[in-house]
């Protein structure tokens, strides 16, 4: 009787055991699935973000808010894939340029994330001024540089990602995802600079200096009378011949 009373007592107890296993079990996985679609979710504002005064510049389904530079109306190598914004390298037919915001910016934040292909090259221009006069968004915006790890110009110092292109070479080193998603913060505060790539400083440069000014002379940039002129502009994303992804592309008005 004893025997048989025991038995069953351990019984019960092993039975309650493993389902408390399973209910902690089931807790932690639910706890990692609920983070992992949270953390896969893209092109959105937490509700900290939109306290803090973010709003997004691409909404992950249209190119609402962008425009091809100097060409609203083409249909350009710009589109919409997966929740990305693409650049579509591969079809010929479509126009080529760069994409540019519809709106001008002063002080701010600026955070997105971006992929490229291996020997790709692009960038980040701020301060643009869409003028007819002025071809291309390079001739007036400074540009933090966007580089493939296997570009020929990888490791030249002042074309290297997150660089300050031409002007600056990395302040900190730091390396591309290659092939992967890699963050860029840019920040401007009363003509004042900050590129950050990977939550790594890498340039810095007050664009309302005079020494600013006299470094535009000693480059190829000083053929181009707009070029670094002003603190407030609009922000271009680079097509040069090559394949790039943007996500999370939100700013902050400071």
């Amino acid at each position: 009787m004893y025997t048989k009373l025991t038995s069953c007592l351990l019984l019960i107890l092993i039975l309650s055991s493993c389902k408390n296993e399973n209910k902690k079990e089931d807790a932690d996985t639910w706890r990692t699935k609920k983070s992992a679609v949270e953390n896969a979710t893209h092109n959105q504002l937490l509700q900290v973000e939109k306290e803090e005064g973010w709003k997004l510049l691409f909404d992950g389904e249209t190119l609402s808010g962008w425009h091809l530079y100097n060409d609203p109306d083409a249909t350009s190598v710009w589109e919409v894939v997966d929740g990305e914004l693409h650049s579509n390298a591969n079809d010929e037919s479509l126009t080529a340029g760069d994409l540019v915001t519809n709106d001008a910016y002063e002080n701010y934040e600026l955070t997105l994330e971006w992929k490229i292909a291996g020997n790709g090259n692009s960038g980040i221009f701020i301060n643009v001024q869409e003028l007819p006069d002025v071809p291309t968004a390079w001739q007036s915006g400074p540009e933090y540089q966007i580089l493939g790890a296997d570009h020929m110009d990888y490791d030249i110092p002042e074309k290297r990602p997150g660089s300050l292109y031409v002007f600056l070479p990395q302040q900190n080193k730091v390396e591309v995802e290659q092939g992967g998603w890699n963050k860029t913060r840019i920040k401007q505060e009363n003509g004042k600079i900050e590129f950050y790539l990977n939550g790594v400083l890498t340039a810095e440069k007050d664009f309302s200096s005079p020494e600013w000014k006299e470094e535009i002379t000693g480059t190829h940039f000083s053929k181009y009378p707009e070029f670094g002129k002003t603190t407030e502009g609009k922000i271009a994303l680079q097509y040069w011949y090559f394949e790039t992804w943007f996500r999370n592309i939100k700013i902050r008005e400071l």
